[in-house]
């Protein structure tokens, strides 16, 4: 079943569609404006999902399953992601408001972490330690148990795989948590993990709003959560779950910096600058939305970069000449309307953008906002501390090193940094000194499956991709054998 020929989504449990009960919704396509289908939110299904994960997870059809027999099953389902694509998709344009041409190439490249994970747990062995001439240790690591996903409308399926392939590649069951306003993709992604072999049980997913996912997160038969979303929600959210002891992972806000020194390549900067902060129209957790430019070349790049801006083309996602869409509600558009208005309110310019762009008549009640550049900014504003989500950049110059630093640093957050240079000690000292969990030098954006990615400061715990993931999803055991003869204590 395609997405064009559902009108409604339930939560998926026990390998099945569950029926359609509980409080309806509609689903709106941020392009038009207007509803394309229904979810169910069924409260019910918190239980049911908990008890199915709970018993697939002990079951032997998943308990017996070796590293390598679950490694086949991680290789089907990246299989079907990949020739699924399209479909999954469309699913996240309907959802998210992305063009369909940059969901369908994420979709593609994160169908390898089910490939990536496949691989790394079969080279995940066992540790052995000798500890003595008689006593041996083994340091095993095993499942949690049952996991919850809480994924963002920007990414459901891309940032629920970063969680699902790890977490299933060490034996764990998992329920996937999407928004309530994004079901899609994780419903059609579900439905691939049964086709592709798992069984039913380990792969759920629950619609809901934040009260039935803090439900699903403090239930006491959930062994981790793993969250992606706002830093306010995670510090609420996080309190209830460490205070259970349970394994809480999260990836919140960020503020990054995109810093670019006089002797960086300009024209490179330039062109990252703006893949930087503007793809998928700014609702990315990375977005370098604070660009800071050395003063000597301040004017030079902002006249350059406005010009890289004005050539991005906002229209329909279904649109194949369209590099991006429309933010993904009307919440979110009204959000990003404020930040502009109360920035220039206090003095900010806006160099380009600002209002929305001319679109046709069919999409005119879509949540459309032209890329934003916007200078005469202070570090106090609110634009420059807090998450925007959405295609705005502020530029602001600086004078060395240290100021460039001390701008970057200044926010709460810290999940991610950039900076263009050629000098090669300049990369080693700046890269040491910014606060963040990433830092790109002469690039930007280039997450990749290999290398951890997850935050500093109030952007987050723990990490996701690469072999680290594992551990987050495991826990260790050790066992001690003595293999000689005991000697009694008391014996004299």
């Amino acid at each position: 079943m395609t997405e064009k020929s559902r009108d409604l989504f339930t939560s998926f449990v026990t390998g099945v569609a569950l029926p359609p009960a509980g409080q309806r919704q509609s689903l709106i396509d941020p392009a038009i404006g207007r509803a394309w289908a229904e979810v169910c939110i069924d409260p019910a299904a918190v239980s049911q999902a908990v008890a199915s994960a709970k018993a697939a997870f002990a079951a032997p059809s998943w308990s017996s399953l070796t590293g390598v027999e679950r490694g086949v099953l991680l290789r089907r389902l990246g299989e079907l992601i990949f020739a699924h694509a399209a479909e999954l998709g469309r699913l996240e344009s309907l959802a998210n408001g992305k063009s369909h041409a940059a969901t369908t190439a994420e979709i593609r490249a994160t169908s390898q972490w089910y490939s990536y994970y496949a691989n790394a747990v079969d080279m995940h062995d066992d540790i052995h330690r000798s500890v003595s001439r008689t006593v041996d240790a083994t340091i095993l690591r095993e499942p949690l148990g049952v996991v919850l996903a809480i994924t963002p409308f920007n990414g459901a399926l891309s940032l629920g795989s970063w969680k699902l392939a790890p977490a299933l590649a060490m034996g764990n069951a998992v329920i996937l948590k999407p928004p309530a306003e994004a079901p899609g993709s994780s419903i059609r992604l579900a439905e691939l993990a049964v086709e592709a072999g798992f069984p039913a049980g380990i792969v759920n997913v629950v619609i809901g709003d934040a009260v039935l996912g803090e439900q699903l997160a403090t239930h006491p038969d959930v062994a981790m959560v793993t969250f992606t979303g706002s830093t306010a929600t995670a510090r609420v959210l996080g309190a209830k779950v460490t205070g259970q002891l349970k394994r809480f992972v999260c990836e919140a806000g960020g503020k990054s910096a995109h810093i670019v020194f006089e002797d960086g390549d300009l024209d490179s900067a330039v062109i990252a600058a703006t893949q930087g902060a503007f793809s998928a129209a700014g609702q990315t957790c990375v977005a370098g939305s604070r660009v800071l430019v050395q003063a000597s070349i301040y004017e030079a790049f902002l006249v350059k970069y406005i010009a890289s801006a004005r050539r991005i083309r906002v229209g329909p996602p279904t649109s194949a000449t369209s590099h991006i869409g429309p933010l993904a509600s009307r919440r979110q558009f009204e959000r990003v309307r404020g930040f502009i208005d109360e920035t220039v309110a206090a003095g900010g310019r806006i160099a380009l953008g600002g209002d929305k762009p001319a679109v046709d008549a069919d999409h005119a009640d879509g949540y459309w906002l032209a890329p934003t550049i916007i200078t005469d900014v202070t570090s106090d504003m609110r634009i420059c501390r807090e998450e925007v989500f959405g295609p705005v950049v502020t530029v602001q110059p600086f004078a060395d090193e240290d100021e460039a630093i001390a701008l970057a640093n200044g926010v709460e957050y810290g999940l991610a940094a950039g900076f263009w240079t050629r000098d090669a000690a300049r990369m080693r000292r700046v890269s040491r000194r910014l606060q963040a969990g990433t830092i790109w030098i002469n690039t930007y954006r280039a997450i990749n499956l290999r290398v951890p990615f997850g935050g500093y400061k109030q952007s987050g715990l723990g990490r996701e991709n690469g072999i680290e993931a594992l551990e987050e999803f495991s826990q260790i055991k050790a066992v001690v054998t003595d293999y000689g003869t005991a000697a009694d204590p008391f014996a004299n």
